[in-house]
């Protein structure tokens, strides 16, 4: 059986949080037992600060999210890599209206792998994080096929399961699909509403263990989000990580 996986915490989750107190928050984070962080652009603190208290408090940086590399957005992302010791990089999303068609969603890879040239050149894997609307099926053609046919091999895929699977796919098969293209798996839950609340990972209709069992021996992370959720956002982090760590699907430090 595959060693399992540490468990990271996507900090937007806890956005507005961060924005009243980022260290205590990033402290209460660290005390639940998660392994590591996964920053996200603009977070409310210095880089230098932050990168500071992760590493004070053992957290983690293997990943961050960041704008998309071009002329504009390049300093800063050698920036945030710097700062956090970063192999790895994200872009969080790209607007619906670029995976229209198949011809769009193949403009959309070829600035991907023109990123991905970037990335590389700074010592950084590149990888692309979904959300729903990339999940459509045109002319009986999955989006993700296209994107795995038209993407360099070195450019990754950040799957999030949550959204994968509201937009209308099985995410089982779709990280089955991905495989060692997807070394960082998004757990998230819910009721599959595009729109509505959120819940704590093992709390909603997803099969984390189904996911889990299908990655265990391609994923190298994986990192608990919630975008939007009714209840304490630290309360939904807590639960998460005990649903993960109680029912043996993923490490955490306690």
């Amino acid at each position: 059986m595959s060693e399992l996986k540490p468990i990271a915490l996507q900090l937007y989750t806890v956005r507005e949080l961060l924005g009243v107190d980022f260290e205590g928050t990033v402290r209460r984070v660290a005390e639940m037992g998660y392994i590591g962080v996964e920053p996200y652009s603009g977070m409310p603190c210095a880089l230098s600060a932050a990168a500071d208290l992760f590493r004070e408090l053992g957290l983690q940086t293997f990943n961050s999210h960041v704008p998309f590399p071009d002329e504009a957005s390049n300093d800063a992302i050698v920036e945030i890599a710097e700062a956090f010791d970063l192999s790895s990089i994200a872009i969080a999303m790209l607007p619906p209206d670029e995976f229209e068609t198949i011809d769009s969603i193949k403009r959309v890879c070829e600035r991907l792998n023109r990123a991905g040239e970037f990335s590389r050149a700074n010592g950084l894997a590149l990888h692309y994080h979904n959300h729903w609307w990339e999940f459509k099926r045109i002319n009986g053609k999955a989006t993700l096929d296209v994107m795995l046919d038209e993407l360099d091999d070195s450019v990754g895929l950040q799957i999030d399961t949550y959204w994968a699977q509201v937009g209308g796919e099985d995410a089982v098969e779709v990280v089955k699909q991905a495989g060692e293209r997807a070394p960082l798996i998004h757990l998230k839950d819910g009721w599959l509403d595009a729109k509505g609340d959120m819940a704590a990972v093992g709390h909603g209709a997803m099969n984390v263990p189904a996911i889990v069992n299908a990655t265990a021996d391609t994923a190298e992370w994986y990192i608990v989000e919630q975008d939007r959720s009714n209840n304490d956002r630290l309360e939904a982090v807590q639960q998460s990580y005990t649903y993960l760590t109680a029912n043996g699907l993923a490490r955490g430090k306690i």
